[in-house]
């Protein structure tokens, strides 16, 4: 049996380290921010390469109250990419704003920067990329065609933890960036967690008021704030995390890797990296157009599995304003990708093992018709 992804493991390895960050937690008194949360805002912004980070409660948080920072409310547009988790929409919708979605590459499944400037409206006010499964996105060119027609770019960088563009951790590249440390990411807490992370003083200023109901100073409040806050807990969890990140990515390029070799000449569609990028595999997801087939083929085999995601944004109730939107590409991925066991503590055997089992299954014919 290989799980898609155990969560047990890391905590096993850091266990003391972990047990002791919350206990000194528990043993403060100090329950709602504090020295736990700027201990790890400041140990996170470095290992980002940003001047501030700016814990909030989780990542759609982060995203929404992005959003508000940069100005972003009712009436005004946000491009999107059209194949990612609903949260960035919907940190769009919270804003007031209207999502317009464009169409990825399908080589790396990020946001295709030829495609945002057809997408550009007067009502246009910001660009959400994403750095899907942990593959940053091509910032220079999204940030270019922002800056020739005004516009602020807000990076999703939920599933990038350690990745860098151009040689240069993902973190500040861009006028802010979202972060999630929901438990499966490669930097996961043990609950709910965001954060935000820019080189604009004036940006994290405001997102330090719009966390702590609009209150920069105590019972003083100076506009409509939200309470969104990182919970001491988790900073500490964190902080105790965070100095393993880079070995734990490692073994994630190290499974990659395994995969992209053993896998190749098998008619799947891997996933392909650009040169710009250094990714960090949150998720090695594949393609093919009899995915249902093959997961059920690999389940029966004992290998866990995935789809991220089965049905895209437009496509969900929530969404019904958008049901007759024209957005094959996304709709194709939906259709085709398939998660592969990944993670920090699988093992390359495993990855061996499950390279095997899809080999297997793939000439036996099964897949075929």
């Amino acid at each position: 049996m290989i799980p898609f992804l155990e969560l047990k493991p890391a905590y096993a390895e850091l266990k003391d380290d972990i047990d002791a960050a919350v206990a000194r937690v528990l043993g403060s008194g100090w329950y709602i921010g504090g020295p736990e949360v700027e201990a790890f805002e400041d140990q996170f912004a470095r290992h980002c390469d940003a001047a501030h980070c700016i814990g909030v409660a989780n990542g759609l948080d982060a995203l929404h109250l992005s959003l508000r920072a940069l100005g972003v409310g009712e009436g005004d547009e946000v491009i999107v990419p059209s194949n990612t988790f609903i949260a960035t929409w919907l940190a769009v919708t919270h804003a007031g704003a209207k999502p317009v979605p464009v169409e990825p590459r399908e080589d790396t499944f990020n946001l295709d920067p030829d495609r945002v400037e057809d997408a550009i409206t007067p009502r246009t006010r910001a660009i959400i990329p994403v750095h899907l499964y942990g593959q940053p996105a091509d910032l220079d060119a999204i940030n270019a065609v922002a800056r020739n027609h005004g516009l602020r770019v807000l990076e999703d960088a939920a599933q990038a933890h350690g990745a860098r563009y151009k040689n240069r951790r993902v973190g500040a590249h861009s006028d802010l960036v979202s972060w999630s440390f929901y438990p499966g990411k490669n930097l996961g807490a043990m609950g709910d967690a965001g954060a935000i992370t820019t080189d604009d003083e004036r940006l994290a200023s405001e997102l330090r008021r719009l966390r702590n109901y609009g209150s920069g100073q105590r019972y003083i409040n100076d506009v409509i704030g939200f309470n969104s806050r990182l919970d001491p807990v988790q900073a500490a969890i964190l902080g105790a995390k965070l100095p393993h990140l880079d070995a734990w990515n490692e073994r994630r390029r190290e499974i990659a890797s395994v995969y992209q070799e053993r896998l190749r000449d098998t008619g799947l569609i891997l996933p392909s990296s650009a040169g710009f990028a250094d990714p960090v595999w949150h998720l090695y997801v594949v393609r093919h157009p009899r995915r249902d087939l093959l997961m059920r083929a690999l389940e029966a085999r004992g290998i866990g599995s995935l789809i991220h995601y089965p049905v895209p944004p437009h496509r969900q109730r929530a969404y019904g304003s958008y049901a007759t939107a024209a957005l094959p590409i996304a709709e194709r991925m939906a259709d085709q990708v398939l998660s592969l066991p990944m993670g920090p503590h699988l093992s390359v055997e495993d990855a061996h093992n499950v390279a095997d089992v899809m080999k297997e299954i793939i000439a036996s014919g099964v897949l075929d018709g």
